[in-house]
Formats: C-alpha cells, sequence, structure tokens
C-alpha cells in the first residue's frame, strides 16, 4: 500500500500538466487515478472524440490516435498475415476448453506481434489496434441464422465454459496489464433475422432470459474478467440493447462488471434512422441515451453529437467523464500511454506469425474439431494406396470454405482437394467440381491466359499491366509488364520496390476471346478496391476497407469475338493486398463430368455443403433459400442434392465431407452415402486435417455444438426468441443428429460413478467416474455430464472434459457442480428452488441418443 501512495502522490505533485505519457509500468490503482487526471484536463470536444471509435491524437496530453476496431474471431483478422483456425463454430465442436485457451494465446501473441510492427511503422489505422471484438457468444437457437458460425454453439453451459479459457488466452494474465482486451458479443438476445437486425424488437420471458441468453456472458464477466463488452443492434423489450438501462444494470450493479461497453457499429445510429428503431428523434438524443444506458465508446457516426447533447441539457458532461475514464484506463492497462511498452509482451517478434509451430496447433485445431457422423460397414478409415481417388464437389478446391468469416490471411491453405492429395501420393487422385454450390451462384475459375490478350492481333497472351506509385492511377506508371494471369497477392510488400507498399495502383487492359457462346458471370475478389470494365461497361466493383469479397456481373459473349476488357486495382493501407481476376464459363455439363471420374474410381470424397458466400452477415444473396445471409430453409441447395444422388447411383464407395457454418437437414442424402465427416470451416489446415481423419493417421472426436434436425418445419419462427421447441433442450421430436453426438473409430466404456456427496450445498459436489477404451486405437472421448431437475422432460449440460486414452486403458475423470450452476439451469435461487431433486446423466454424447449412460440423484440443500 505504501509505494501506491507514494505514485498517487507523485501524480497528484504533477497536478494538471500531467502528461499521458508516463516511464515506468504503474498498478492499477494509478493507472486509474491517472486516468482521471486526463480526463479532467480534456476540453468537452476532445471528451467526445475520444468516445468515438476512430478516436483523434490529444497531442498536448500525449495520447495518440486509435482506432478502436479489430477482430480476431478465429485468427487475427483483417490485418494481413495470420493464423487461421476453425471458425468458431468449429471451435466449439472441439469441445477442448485447454486448446480454446492455447489458440486464444497464440492470437494475442500474434496480435502483439502485429501492433507493435504497426506502431514502429508510424500506422495506428483500424484492424491494428489491441481491442478486439470477440467473441461473439450469442445462442446459435435457430441453424437459420447466418451469423450463428461465428459462436459456441446453441447450449449456454458449453458456450460459457468455452468463452472463458478463450478471453483468458486473449487477456493474457498478468495483474495490471491486458495483452489485448477481449470483447463479449453481442449483448444481450441477439440471433437473426439479419434482415431485420435494425429493427427487430426481441422479447423472451424472465425464464428463458436467464437460463438461456445470459448465463454465459455471466460467466464471461465473472469468471473470465472480460474487460469490454458490445451491446447488440436489436432492441430488448423495447428499448435499443444500446440504450437499454436494464442491460447496463444487469451487467455493472448484478455481475460488478468493471470495464467499458462499445455500441455494434453504427448501432446508435439505428435509434434515429428511418426505418430502424425510431425511438428518438435526433442524433443528440440519441447519443445521450446510448451513454446514460452505459455505452462508454461508439462504433459509427453519432457520438460527436454529445457536445451539442451537453449544450441541449440532454445529458451533464459529467456523465461523459465517466465513460472517457473507462476508455482511458483500458488504454493504460493496454500499455498504449507510456513513454515505453510497460508490458511483458512488447517484444514478441514478426517471425511468430503464422509460424510452423502456430500451423501445427491450426492443424490441431482442424482435427478436433470434425465431427464422425455415419460410418456404414466402418468405411472409414480408407485403406492406404487406394488405386485412383475421385475428389468431387463445389467445396472440394475452394479456398472460402476453409476461412468462413471473420478470418485473417495465412502463406498455407490446404482444400480439401490439396489435403488428400499431400496424404495420398501414390495414388491418382482426380477432381471435378459436380456442381455449383447452389443453381444462382457462378462456379469461379481465375480467368486463364489462354483466352486473354495484350492487343487485337492476338499474337501475346496475357494483358498489359500499367504500375502507378498512388492510389489514382496518376502521372506515368513506373512499371509496366504483360501479367498472363490476374492472379496476385502483395501482403506487406508491392509489386516493385518503385511502388509504395500501403500505396499504389494497376491497371491492366486487354482482349478477352470467349471460347463458347453464352451468358459469362465475370468478376473479380480482392483487397481493397477494384473495378472491371468489358467494352468500357462496368460489369462489377468493390471499395471495402474491412475485408475482400468477390463481385460478379453477367453478360452475353460471342465464340471468337472480341471484347475489351479493363480492371483497375486499387491497394489503400490493406495489409492483404491481392486481386483476382476471375469467370465462369457456360455450357459446361459439371454433373456428367463428376459422374465419369466417380464410375472410374476407387472411392469417392465428395466435399458438399455452404459457403460464407452464401451465409454470413448482412449479406446481399439472391440465391434460393438464403435471405441476406440467413438461411429460409435448412437443406443442401438443390444442385447438390442432385450431385449426390448421381454419384451414389454409380455404386462406388461415397464418403461425404461438408463444410458448413450451421446445421444442414440432409436425412435423404445421409441414406445415400457410406460415412459422413462434419468438418465446418475449418481453417487453413482443413485439407490435410480431413485427410487425416478420412485415412485414420487422426482418431475423430469432434461432437456438435448444435442440433441437425431433420426439417425446418421441426423449428419454430424464426423471429420467435423463445425458447420453447428450439435446441436438445426443449425440442421434443427426434433430431437427424443430436447435440453433442460424434463418432469415434474407437469405443468407450463408462463405469465407476461416484459422489462427493448426494446433497448440493455451497461447496459443491464432485463427480467421479472411470472410462475405459475398449477398442483397438488410441482416441479422445469427450464425457458429458448432464442434469434434468425431476418433473421435468429437460436435460441441460453441466460438465463435460475431452480426454485422450491409450486402447485397453481407463482414465478417472473428476468434475464439479455448483450452487450456480443450478441457478443458472433453473432460474431461481439456490435457497428458493421448487424442486431439489436432480438426476445426473453421464456419457458421451446426450441422454436422448442411444448411448451408454451412468446415473444417480442428487439434492439441492
Amino acid at each position: 500500500m505504501r509505494n501506491n501512495v507514494l505514485i498517487i502522490s507523485s501524480l497528484l505533485c504533477v497536478g494538471v500538466t500531467i502528461n499521458a505519457q508516463i516511464k515506468n509500468p504503474q498498478t492499477e490503482a494509478a493507472m486509474r487515478l491517472q486516468a482521471r487526471e486526463l480526463v479532467k484536463q480534456m476540453t468537452l470536444e476532445e471528451k467526445v472524440g475520444q468516445m468515438v471509435y476512430t478516436s483523434p491524437a490529444i497531442e498536448r496530453l500525449g495520447i495518440p490516435e486509435y482506432n478502436w476496431w479489430n477482430e480476431c474471431l478465429h485468427g487475427v483478422a483483417r490485418a494481413g498475415r495470420a493464423t487461421v483456425f476453425p471458425q468458431a463454430i468449429g471451435m466449439a465442436s472441439m469441445w477442448d476448453k485447454n486448446l480454446m485457451f492455447r489458440i486464444a494465446d497464440v492470437i494475442s501473441d500474434e496480435a502483439r506481434a502485429k501492433h507493435h510492427h504497426f506502431i514502429s511503422q508510424g500506422k495506428r489505422n483500424i484492424y491494428q489496434g489491441l481491442t478486439f471484438w470477440t467473441p461473439n457468444i450469442n445462442i446459435f437457437r435457430d441453424p437459420r441464422w447466418g451469423r450463428g458460425m461465428e459462436t459456441y454453439g446453441e447450449d449456454p453451459y458449453l458456450a460459457g465454459e468455452l468463452a472463458v479459457p478463450f478471453i483468458k488466452g486473449l487477456q493474457g494474465n498478468h495483474p495490471d496489464y491486458y495483452k489485448v482486451i477481449a470483447t463479449a458479443k453481442h449483448f444481450v438476445v441477439h440471433s437473426g433475422p439479419e434482415a431485420l437486425r435494425h429493427s427487430f424488437d426481441a422479447r423472451v420471458d424472465d425464464f428463458d432470459f436467464r437460463t438461456t441468453y445470459t448465463p454465459h456472458f455471466k460467466k464471461a464477466v465473472q469468471k473470465a474478467g472480460v474487460y469490454s463488452v458490445m451491446c447488440a443492434y436489436n432492441r430488448f423489450r423495447g428499448d435499443p440493447c444500446c440504450g437499454n438501462k436494464f442491460l447496463e444494470n444487469l451487467l455493472r450493479n448484478e455481475w460488478n462488471f468493471d470495464g467499458y461497453i462499445v455500441s455494434d457499429c453504427w448501432a446508435v445510429k439505428d435509434f434515429y434512422n428511418k426505418g430502424a428503431h425510431e425511438v428518438v428523434k435526433t442524433k443528440a438524443e440519441a447519443a445521450a441515451m446510448a451513454v446514460k444506458a452505459g455505452t462508454d465508446l461508439n462504433c459509427g457516426d453519432s457520438y460527436p453529437a454529445l457536445t451539442d447533447a451537453v449544450k441541449q441539457g440532454l445529458i451533464t458532461e459529467a456523465e461523459l467523464d465517466v465513460s472517457v475514464e473507462r476508455l482511458m484506463l483500458a488504454r493504460l492497462k493496454l500499455g498504449m500511454l507510456s513513454e515505453k511498452d510497460p508490458t511483458p509482451w512488447c517484444n514478441i517478434p514478426l517471425s511468430i506469425i503464422d509460424s510452423e509451430k502456430h500451423k501445427n496447433m491450426a492443424m490441431e485445431a482442424a482435427q478436433k474439431s470434425m465431427v464422425l457422423l455415419k460410418n456404414n460397414k466402418k468405411t472409414l478409415p480408407l485403406q492406404n494406396n487406394i488405386g485412383r481417388i475421385a475428389v468431387i464437389g463445389p467445396n472440394a478446391n475452394d479456398v472460402d470454405v476453409l476461412l468462413g468469416n471473420y478470418h485473417g490471411y495465412s502463406d498455407y491453405y490446404s482444400t480439401i482437394l490439396d489435403g488428400i492429395k499431400k496424404r495420398n501420393p501414390n495414388s491418382e487422385v482426380v477432381y471435378a467440381a459436380g456442381s455449383r454450390l447452389a443453381d444462382e451462384l457462378p462456379l469461379f475459375e481465375v480467368l486463364p491466359a489462354e483466352f486473354l490478350f495484350t492487343d487485337n492481333d492476338l499474337t501475346t497472351n496475357g494483358l498489359n499491366g500499367e504500375y502507378f506509385p498512388n492510389k489514382t492511377f496518376s502521372g506515368e506508371p513506373v512499371l509496366k509488364r504483360t501479367d498472363k494471369q490476374i492472379n496476385f497477392k502483395w501482403w506487406g510488400t508491392s509489386p516493385d520496390n518503385r511502388l509504395p507498399v500501403d500505396s499504389f495502383s494497376v491497371r491492366w487492359t486487354g482482349v478477352l476471346v470467349p471460347p463458347v457462346s453464352g451468358k459469362y458471370y465475370i468478376g473479380a475478389d480482392g483487397h481493397r478496391a477494384y473495378q472491371l470494365f468489358i467494352n468500357d461497361s462496368l460489369i462489377t466493383s468493390l471499395n471495402n476497407p474491412h475485408h475482400n469479397r468477390t463481385e460478379y456481373g453477367s453478360c452475353y459473349l460471342e465464340k471468337g469475338k472480341k471484347y475489351n476488357i479493363r480492371l483497375d486495382f486499387v491497394q489503400n493501407n490493406s495489409e492483404q493486398a491481392f486481386i483476382k481476376m476471375l469467370w465462369d464459363v457456360p455450357c459446361r455439363d459439371l454433373l456428367a463430368e463428376a459422374v465419369e471420374l466417380a464410375k472410374t474410381s476407387d472411392v469417392v470424397i465428395l466435399a458438399a455443403g455452404l459457403s460464407p458466400l452464401l451465409e454470413g452477415e448482412e449479406m446481399k444473396v439472391k440465391v434460393k433459400g438464403f435471405k441476406e445471409g440467413d438461411r429460409e430453409n435448412i437443406e443442401l441447395p438443390d444442385a447438390q442434392k442432385q450431385l449426390i444422388d448421381a454419384i451414389s447411383k454409380t455404386g462406388k464407395p461415397v464418403v461425404l465431407v461438408l463444410l458448413n457454418g450451421s446445421a444442414i437437414a440432409f436425412p435423404a442424402e445421409a441414406k445415400k452415402v457410406d460415412a459422413i465427416v462434419e468438418a465446418w470451416y475449418p481453417g487453413q489446415a482443413g485439407g490435410a486435417a480431413v485427410a487425416s481423419v478420412l485415412w485414420g493417421d487422426y482418431n475423430p472426436a469432434g461432437r456438435l455444438p448444435v442440433t441437425f434436425y431433420k426439417s425446418v418445419n421441426d423449428l419454430p419462427a424464426f423471429d420467435d426468441y423463445n425458447m420453447k421447441g428450439r435446441t436438445y433442450r426443449y425440442f421434443e421430436g427426434k433430431p437427424q443428429y443430436g447435440f453433442g453426438y460424434g463418432l469415434s473409430y474407437t469405443s468407450f466404456k463408462y463405469s465407476n460413478l461416484k459422489l462427493s456427496t448426494t446433497k448440493l450445498d455451497k461447496t459443491g459436489i464432485e463427480v467421479k467416474f472411470d472410462i475405459t477404451n475398449t477398442g483397438q486405437r488410441d482416441g479422445d472421448e469427450v464425457c458429458q455430464l448432464y442434469l434434468q431437475q425431476k418433473g421435468s422432460k429437460t436435460v441441460s449440460l453441466q460438465g463435460f472434459e475431452r480426454v485422450n486414452i491409450a486402447a485397453g486403458k481407463t482414465k478417472t475423470i473428476s468434475m464439479k457442480l455448483s450452487p450456480e450452476q443450478i441457478e443458472d439451469m433453473t432460474g431461481e435461487p439456490i435457497d428458493k428452488i421448487s424442486q431439489p431433486e436432480f438426476r445426473i446423466i453421464i456419457g458421451g454424447a446426450n441422454p436422448r441418443t442411444k448411448s451408454q449412460k451412468l446415473k444417480s440423484t442428487i439434492f439441492v440443500k
């Protein structure tokens, strides 16, 4: 205490001339005082500026500019090179708390290395900071929600138990400083529809609110110490989440949350925007409402109106001070306002980014995320040295389906085709797409050089490339050359040392000669900006500061005719500058090509499913069954159904590999194939991981974090947030595959259940049991503990552990049940529980599946 007093006294002696930059590390108490002193010196306008995500510098106080927007859902995202782990729903399928921590630790290492590198170059742009808007822990209550892939599944206990180690891995364990700051989002009761999120009012009863929508957020606050929370777009019981005092009271007063709250991007604008919530009339009213409800930081452009709001008497400057102090403290706790970074993470080198060690962890995570759904007649694992392997399907050779959304960019990607080829060097591996993802969605490939020419003479293949040392194609190009194909990436580099890494433009011109007549889809994929013209008509364009996206248009082209083609590309401060010119040629019989390959092969690996081109966040998707990122039905697209049917009729063994971010209903298709592996969006090592599972190099043990229903007709209305009829807890029908389900190449036996006591009091109950690997292979088992209150049909996950057990060996597992779990499960205080008797059920899947179970009974005292 004496040292703290001395530090505080020293700061007080400095008085109002205190500068934000300090020379030595501090205790948290001293940092709190310094944050307060900093705010005292700010003008009203300066305070307001610090409450916007693009916070300007205050040079007289030594506060540099800062952009609070950063993403790291499953790897550092949108900031150039990074290790790309499986999408969040895939990480949830691992059911592995230890690996969740290690993944997050790697992510925060890479984030620190990147941040210090950016700062050394004078960069303080979006996606270059240390405040990360991750994890998304909303409940995936309905498989139609496009953003469900970003979550940890449908169960609040599973979501909370996985979020805690992930948050801890991000934020570090220093007593005073944060490695990075994690953000639990989106608070709260938020899970689609995407088309309605700016105007929708989510209404649920207190039981569902307390037992489904909030337990995992409480755990993130109280057990993980998350330092930031993002409020959601939608309203909750009438008020927008970012202007909802009930929610702030829950966070700060009931749960003792001590960090800052940030709005989802442009969510405050929805308070007054026409067609959105429209709960107030002006920007000033909206900004004041949000701050009064505890939203400290605005991602958007509404908070500059706080200056007017103070002048109008809508809010006091003292109320702003509270928020600005929280934000200054956050930056101090990250070591950002010191003369020299005082944290233990300031010297992490760039060389760790996507290093061999991190690549290996991406492989481990991908393997552990794989869920074996079907293995008829032990089709898997496949034998070595198969003569001819057909790899078929629209997802077989596609990088997008490895990545999901909110992703980074690796130097190494293994598609399903790549992984199988590398695993089987002595086999003939042949490939055909077989179908498009959906009939309305093009099947793109990089436009081949053989159809591109530098001029009308058609003597030289390729396009004329002109490279300019600016973003505006101004002046003379410093480089002219012929580029055979447009398929480039410049991550942290430029095409020529005369071109600035962060600021150049390229114009490609030439002639396109189509091989057949018909309707072509022509487009590009890249970052950050591009425009594509044919005969001087704009076909498509993109200018997106956040992420790449494939954009395209269609046009009728005649065989052999010459068409002028031009592609303009601009690099504008992107850490992942790249560009591809794409097309989809008409008149190909994709299905017939695939069937012929299957007929002449010994086994077929069929990669199907969905894609982040179809499902995601508020997307423009013009495909049957999809709407603005969500799904209107949960089946496979028709084109893929037809493909599976045709390939199955060849009589060859068929292994279906699904790549998707949400549950699919495919009971008819499942019967037509011999084995099924759910691979999700598995990250950069996805193909290698799939191959290792298919050939038995790795014994799969992933478990489903969501229910796979048989039909969309099994579901309540999408916009009904009541939990009746939803998820494994309240769905009374028979699913296609249940929550917690997953097969293995070995078998396990449970025995010897022991409880420390049958009376649950504040000390809890220790539950012990044995698991024996009764098979011939070593393998992981995910043991699951469920509780069922007497008189209720509902079972609730309340414990799990992933454990590796050698063949023939036995391990004893210990789990702990606490009074808080009963409260979260029942929504009742432990001392007022209405029915004190509970049944414990333990096994390798949820109790409604046909799996071996151990059972016992406990009573709440």
